[in-house]
């Protein structure tokens, strides 16, 4: 979504029996019964044995056609004296959340909650403002992705639902997942990298996570928001089949994994349409073909139209006055009154939102305001710093450099504000971490000073959390002078320089190089001392013309709240690096489906710039380098461990629609670490050679073994088809293969399939 500039543990699952404070809020949320309920008389819908489906259906018989419109019309929780014109005269509306994404007031009669909406993935997000919420923050989801561990996604997820829970809101706009089309986009950081099958289950997961706090989650962006240039006028045109296999296939795995309760469009047109009003993804795919039961909302000024909308399938209008027109307010309410929009389709917009809020338990257990003191920020700093961990990628380690040896003397750190904490991804998602100034800025005055900025830094400091495990001297030096850099690292034992790349939403990046002079630094740097380590925080892939000279390389992302200390813990061996890439690192632009931007130039808020994804279909990132032949600078999957792995005894075998691969992991080294096995699976007539058949996270003692069962999904096999609108794997003889990113090479296994045609997979 867009902003405007502005001067305990996580629960199981399973709902918990309710505390002491919540059963007073519970009773005094209850309002005087009403409209044939007298006071203190059982309402129907509070039957928690009824499905959701049943509560919804009885709750909205009581319901005026009002009143069910009045669901599907949010507010931008801000108060802004920019958004206050004559034409709009927006208000801060009564009942939100300072500072927040949105509000969408409840129906105090029926005692229908208010719909308290906060950003997004990473976190408990706060639009600017000079005392912004403190909360903990997760590494991006690009880093999330990278620690290919689904259940700790979920870990994570609830962890932030607890937060979202705590801090007064009960709907959380976290939930990204489009796929990596443009390595340059701005909210790649926001995303999970390349793959349907990695990124569907990564964001699945944290959906299932948030939801168990009694939270709506929010898959986004539906559908194929792959860059931020243009975003607003794009059209981005894509033939079906394509876009079944690809960015559709994610955002269908992560929808039968974590249960959404709410979808919210992209900004972008699809084959001409706008998201918030295709009527192909909205009704024929999400709803249709997949059955989704919950409601789709648009983004934050992602609204064109009242009729239109509402038949292709947007259910809430969200974020005004961020559109143009109060669309889904009294022009809703008037098109339902005069038959275009059906008082039936009135009803299913209502009880889709409806549904979602049974299903996720916000009547059963309230929100009841700010009672953040009840958060257990250590606890929570644990599931950060483990996420953190696991999401670092070792790319590159000369024998003996790391990690640190114990008799290291001297250590300098150069760059990026390393002596004072980690970087952030800017824009909606922003999260200010606990720990900071009330403000949450530790260094002030940079990046723009509207949205998407401010620039953020979280305070855990990489220097002092290497300080705190190393006999060494550890000094900082910032990089603005590289001569000086370059005669202080060749002073020093081992050199660590710091790169950051700052990717925000609406902006994308330019090329795929370091900003700044940063390139520079580190090739001098490494010509003065060739134990030169770079840890990368960017938000997605970037060139390396200085790979050759230096001795190691980690890819860090934005790391969160806990990222120093995960740094300083893969540097000094305390955690071996077990993240691999979850997104490939091109060796130049000239290598991509679109070696420049798409609607790049003069701004036309009425143009509408095409971008053909029919170039790479449903190719995308590694299977468009399998497909076009390039040689990428790391590609997905990589990542190397200070141990050692080995993998034996592949077999496979049909089973059901699909193929189960059983095989051995050893950990034939000496330090204990956690492998990653991957199933890639060899076809004919697909977009590309491969495709990701399914992975494992395995922590190994050194010495031990442990044998894995993974079941490739029967879409991974099959090509999709419009025609009959389902999937049909061709006979034929299928190579099964092995690899884990440190391995010497993989093992293949061949397994016969018959013809098969199936229309749906369920979960």
């Amino acid at each position: 979504m867009r902003a405007a500039h502005l001067s305990r543990r996580p629960r199981s699952a399973t709902i918990e029996p309710v505390t002491a404070w919540e059963d007073q809020a519970r009773v005094k949320a209850r309002p005087g019964r009403q409209g044939g309920h007298e006071e203190g008389a059982q309402r129907p819908w509070e039957n928690t044995a009824l499905s959701p489906d049943q509560r919804a259906a009885l709750i909205l018989a009581e319901m005026t056609l009002e009143e069910k419109l009045k669901l599907t019309f949010g507010y931008f929780a801000i108060d802004n004296e920019a958004l206050k014109t004559p034409i709009k005269n927006h208000v801060f509306p009564a009942g939100a959340l300072a500072d927040s994404a949105g509000f969408v007031p409840g129906l105090p009669r029926l005692g229908v909650p208010n719909q308290w909406k906060t950003d997004a993935g990473m976190g408990v997000a706060t639009q600017r403002s000079m005392t912004p919420r403190l909360r903990t923050a997760l590494p991006a989801g690009i880093a999330m992705a990278a620690t290919w561990n689904p259940e700790l996604a979920r870990a994570a997820g609830a962890m932030i639902g607890d937060e979202a829970f705590r801090s007064g809101f009960n709907v959380m706009l976290a939930g990204g997942l489009n796929l990596t089309r443009e390595p340059r986009g701005g909210r790649n950081f926001e995303y999970a990298g390349e793959d349907p099958l990695l990124a569907g289950l990564i964001v699945g997961n944290q959906i299932s996570g948030i939801q168990s706090q009694n939270v709506v989650s929010t898959m986004k962006h539906f559908a194929f928001n792959g860059q931020e240039t243009a975003r607003n006028t794009i059209d981005h045109t894509i033939d079906e089949q394509a876009a079944r296999q690809s960015d559709l296939l994610a955002f269908e795995i992560a929808h039968e994994v974590g249960h959404p309760g709410a979808v919210m469009c992209a900004y972008n047109r699809v084959n001409g349409a706008y998201a918030s009003e295709n009527d192909w993804l909205l009704n024929r795919v999400l709803k249709g073909d997949w059955g989704f039961k919950g409601y789709v909302m648009s983004d934050w000024g992602g609204a064109h139209s009242t009729t239109q909308a509402a038949n292709a399938g947007l259910d809430q209008q969200s974020g005004w006055p961020l559109d143009r027109g109060p669309y889904f307010e009294g022009p809703l309410r008037e098109a339902v009154n005069n038959g275009h929009v059906s008082r039936a389709r009135a009803n299913d917009m209502a009880h889709r939102i409806l549904r979602s809020m049974f299903a996720c338990g916000l009547f059963d257990r309230r929100v009841i305001g700010d009672i953040s003191t009840t958060i257990d920020y250590p606890g929570h700093a644990e599931v950060a710093r483990a996420a953190a961990d696991e999401a670092i990628v070792l790319l590159k380690n000369t024998p003996g450099l790391l990690p640190l040896s114990k008799a290291a003397r001297s250590i300098l750190i150069i760059g990026a504000h390393a002596d004072l904490g980690v970087l952030s991804g800017g824009g909606s998602s922003q999260v200010y971490a606990i720990g900071g100034p009330v403000d949450g800025m530790i260094v002030p005055n940079e990046g723009p000073d509207s949205f998407p900025g401010p620039k953020v830094y979280h305070p855990c400091s990489p220097m002092q959390a290497l300080q705190a495990r190393t006999g060494a001297a550890v000094s900082y030096l910032d990089s603005k002078d590289l001569a000086t850099a370059a005669a202080a690292a060749a002073q020093a034992e081992v050199t660590i320089v710091f790169a950051e790349q700052w990717m925000a939403e609406t902006l994308d990046a330019q090329d795929l190089s370091l900003p700044g002079e940063q390139d520079a630094l580190i090739d001098a740097v490494a010509s003065a001392n060739p134990n030169c380590i770079v840890v990368l925080q960017t938000g997605g892939p970037v060139l390396a013309p200085w790979l050759g000279k230096v001795g190691a390389v980690l890819e860090a992302w934005y790391s969160g709240s806990a990222g120093g200390e995960a740094i300083a813990r893969v540097l000094t061996g305390q955690v071996d690096p077990s993240g691999r890439l979850p997104i490939t690192f091109p060796a130049s632009t000239d290598q991509l489906p679109r070696p420049v931007l798409d609607g790049l130039g003069p701004s036309d808020p009425d143009g509408h710039p095409l971008s053909d994804y029919a170039i790479e279909g449903a190719a995308v990132g590694y299977k468009w380098f399998d497909k076009a032949g390039g040689e990428p600078l790391f590609p997905f999957g990589h990542g190397l461990s200070y141990t050692r792995f080995s993998l034996r005894g592949l077999a496979v075998s049909a089973q059901g629609l699909g193929v189960t691969a059983r095989f051995v992991v050893d950990n034939i080294g000496a330090r204990r670490g956690k492998a990653v096995p991957m199933i890639f699976v060899l076809g004919d007539g697909w977009e590309a050679p491969r495709r990701l058949g399914g992975f494992s996270k395995v922590e190994l003692e050194p010495g031990a073994s442990r044998e894995v069962t993974l079941s490739i999904d029967p879409r991974l096999l099959a090509t999709f088809d419009p025609a009959d609108r389902g999937w049909r794997i061709a006979a034929g003889r299928y190579e099964i293969s092995l690899v884990e990113a440190a391995s010497d090479g993989p093992q293949a296994a061949f397994v016969d399939l018959p013809e098969t045609a199936f229309q749906q997979v369920r979960r």
